[in-house]
């Protein structure tokens, strides 16, 4: 079980790699939509955008396979482009259905996320 940090005993004030690995699984895949809602880009953008808005680093053998079922899915498109004097990069955009699929399932997750934050902050009334 993971330990506790004193950072995530304040709301807002975690550090990133005090996240539970656990709780980004459930929420990457919508959290990686959301970023290509601004535009194509490429895999290490896409994990730099994810930390900046706080989420820690999300590394390559987590990030690559999950825009690989994403691509299978039909949710993004994959597309290589020449590098600037260097190699070319695989460029991610969302499809309609990306788009469609980011919208259904951010409303369920928003749902869930206050379900849960409900259950588990308040306090239990005895039987």
């Amino acid at each position: 079980m993971p330990t506790r940090s004193r950072a995530e005993d304040t709301p807002g004030t975690a550090a990133p790699a005090d996240w539970p690995s656990d709780w980004l699984r459930g929420v990457l895949t919508l959290c990686v939509l959301r970023v290509l809602t601004a535009g194509a880009t490429y895999g290490y953008e896409i994990a730099q955008r994810l930390a900046a808005a706080g989420l820690g680093e999300i590394k390559g053998g987590t990030l690559y396979p999950l825009l690989a079922r994403l691509h299978a899915a039909g949710l993004v498109e994959e597309e290589w482009r020449p590098g600037d004097g260097g190699p070319g990069r695989k460029y991610y955009a969302l499809t309609a259905a990306g788009r469609t699929h980011l919208h259904d399932e951010g409303a369920r997750w928003s749902r869930f996320a206050a379900l849960t934050q409900m259950f588990v902050t308040t306090p239990e009334v005895a039987p």
